[in-house]
Order: C-alpha cells, then structure tokens, then sequence
C-alpha cells in the first residue's frame, strides 16, 4: 500500500523533471543568438541556423538511447549524463570564435545529446509515479520544455550586451550543468507494480490502455507504434514549420514590419509551453487518439484561413492555435505511448518515437521554404500543409491499443 510519503516523493519528483525541462527548453532561445553570431564572425543565417537544427535532430536519436540506458542504469544516471553533456556543449560553444565547425560540434551535436538524454528521463519516469494523471503529468513536464525560451530568452539577451556572445554561451552552460545535475540526484523509478493509495482505473482508462506490457521489439512490431510515430511526426512539422517563419510570413501576409513581426515569435512561445499542459490534461477527460482528431481539424482549418488573414491581430491568434496544438502533441504522446505499450519500457519505445521530432525538424522548415521559394508566396504553402493536417485526421480515427483482451481488476481486500 503506497504511503504519504510515496505520494510527497512523486511530486517532489515531479518538481524536480519541470526543472530539468526549464534548462533543456532553452534551446528555442537559439534566435536571440543568430543575429550577434552572424555579425561577429561574418556567419550567414542559414550557417547559424544550422547548429540548432543540428540540435534538434540529435536530440531525438540521444532520447531513444537515454531510454535504452534508463533500461539498465536507471533514470539518475542518465539526468546526470545529460546535464555533462548539456553543460560542457553549451560551455564549448565559448570557444566557437570564426569556427563554425565547433559550433556544429559543441552546440549542435553534444548540446542536442545533452538535450535528448534529459528530455526523456522526466518523462518516461514520471508516468510510472502518475498511472492516475498519466496525460496531465506529462503534461506539467514537457510544458517546462516550452517555457525555458522564455526564461532563457531575456537573459541571454541581457548577457550578450554586457559581456558578449561567446562569454554568454559560458556563463549559459554553467547555469545550465547545474540546473539538470541537482535536480537529477532526485530521479529513480517507482516501486514495482506502485499504485497510487485508493486509485483503480476507470473503465474509460480500462478501454484506452493495452492490458500487456511490451518490450521495445515487440512494440516495433505493432503497427500501432508506426501510427503513433506518424502522429508525432505529422503534428510536429505542421507546427514547426511555423515557428521557422513566422516573422517573415507576418509581414509578407499583414504587411507588419519586421519588429512587429518579431514580437509573434514570444507570443507564440506562450502557446507552446501552454498547450503541452491543456491539451495533454484533456486527454485524461477524453483520451488521446480524441485529442488528436481534434488537434488535426483545427490546425486544418487555420492552415486553410490563415492566407486570407489581412490583420496582424487575426494572424497571430491563428498561430496561437498551431502552436498550442504544436505543445499538445509533445505533450499527450508520452501518455498515449504508455497506454498503448506499458510503462515499464516507455522510455525505449517513446524515446525511438522521438526521432520524429528530429526528422519533423528538418522536414517542416524545408517543405515550406521551398514551396515559399518555388511559388513566391507562403499561401500555396499554407494550404498545402493545411490539406496534409487534414487527411492526417484518418489515423486517430483508426489507432486502438494493439492488445485489448481484459483481465479483470484485483481489488484490494478489506483489512
């Protein structure tokens, strides 16, 4: 029978995984770092933007290998090895002055380690300690993750004015070493077979969750795990693709100027870090293949509007609406992964799901930069992206969890 102190101790857990969100979200305050970078060393936009890309696709493959490792070592170990690599990627960047090659390398490929070891560690630890909360604790975990850019964001801004960007980059990967590394010390898993006091599933939970545990091959043997894959991956695209054009898609569609525009990269920011915790929550009430048949539809539906927006006003509430759907895929996915497959091995099997966060980070940012470039305009791009949302909304309608023979509950018996 789980105690109190099982029930203090999950949520001191939990604190701590926010935390170690916080630090590793900064990561999309890489755009307070472009314009000093290209005016220091004579780097080109794309040339600075790549060391984030690079992060971005890195973290996905070091999230499944931070699973595997969970697997054996445990989750301490792992948070651990992230705030290292985190801190010393960040902190290497320092040294980066006319070597963009060390920029790659520190920033982008230990950094983007770093990141990924992390990211799953409070993730796939806290859905053993929530069976009861399993959407809205992930939730409150990768909802962290969305906020560091605005934690970091003025900082960072601050730091580079008074002692520069290489400077700031050091200061930064100290911060960020102990940011991960204290809050680790208090990662482990749960007891065996742990169940909150007084809590037994619903028969709504009951129909969503698969009453088998798998192994990562046995997942991958599941079409369902390719399905949850291409949801993760579909969704992420849809809103990254946004978040790589906004300020220039604002002027060209509302005719702002290049400061106002700036200002729809914060706001959207907000969306981000809000709809990780909202739409993930929802999906407690009404499951999470629901919540991504609605998140679908909606993102349908402005993609389609949002080229014939003429105010700035409008077209900002538009992408509000992508970005909180953008977090709300982030958000519900480890939950929906630990319904269908168990989570004992969510780490594994979430953490191989992440690498279509990578690959949506590569592919989102080029389909509309290309359609951009061939056509001249961002509307034919919108759409496009707009009809792709649209027919994505076909596989929630389809998933199931892939075993659904029931056991009955044991219930515990009076003492």
């Amino acid at each position: 029978m789980p105690s109190s102190s099982s029930e203090t101790n999950r949520w001191s857990i939990a604190v701590a995984g926010v935390i170690i969100q916080i630090a590793l979200g900064a990561v999309y305050a890489w755009s307070v770092f472009r314009i000093p970078l290209t005016k220091a060393f004579g780097w080109t936009i794309s040339q600075v933007t790549l060391a984030f890309t690079i992060a971005i696709f890195t973290l996905g493959f070091a999230s499944f290998v931070g699973g595997l490792w969970m697997r054996r070592s445990g989750p301490r170990n792992v948070a651990i090895a992230a705030g290292i690599f985190y801190g010393a990627g960040v902190f290497l960047a320092s040294f980066s002055a006319h070597h963009l090659y060390w920029l790659y390398f520190s920033y982008g490929l230990l950094g983007g380690i770093g990141i990924g070891l992390g990211y799953i560690v409070p993730v796939a630890t806290l859905v053993k300690w929530f069976p009861d909360r399993r959407g809205m604790i992930t939730g409150i975990a990768v909802a962290g993750f969305g906020a560091g850019a605005l934690i970091t964001a003025p900082i960072a801004s601050r730091l580079i004015i008074s002692v520069g960007v290489l400077r700031t980059f050091a200061i930064l990967g100290i911060a960020y070493f102990i940011a991960v590394t204290i809050p680790a010390l208090f990662m482990k898993d749960p007891p065996p077979n742990y169940r909150p006091a007084g809590w037994t599933p619903s028969l709504t939970q009951q129909k969503q969750r698969s009453t088998k545990t798998y192994t990562l091959p046995e997942a991958m043997r599941a079409w369902q795990w390719y399905a949850l894959w291409a949801l993760l991956f579909l969704n992420t695209s849809a809103g990254i693709s946004i978040i790589s054009q906004a300020a220039p898609m604002a002027q060209e569609i509302t005719g702002v100027s290049a400061a106002v525009a700036a200002g729809l990269v914060g706001i959207i920011s907000i969306a981000n870090g809000s709809g990780r915790f909202l739409w993930a929550w929802f999906s407690d009430l009404i499951g999470r293949r629901w919540v991504f048949l609605s998140m679908f539809v909606i993102q349908a539906i402005v993609f389609l509007t949002l080229p014939r927006v003429s105010s700035f006003s409008g077209f900002t509430v538009l992408c509000f609406v992508v970005l909180l759907c953008y977090g709300g895929g982030f958000g519900t996915m480890p939950a929906f992964a630990a319904d269908y497959f168990g989570a004992e091995n969510v780490g594994s099997i979430y953490g191989l799901m992440l690498t279509a966060w990578g690959f949506a980070g590569v592919f989102g940012p080029m389909l509309i930069a290309n359609i951009r470039q061939s056509t001249g305009r961002y509307a034919q791009a919108l759409t496009v992206i707009g009809v792709v949302m649209l027919c994505s909304a076909a596989i929630p309608l389809i998933v199931r969890p892939p075993y659904t023979r029931r056991e009955p509950i044991e219930m515990p018996k009076a003492a």
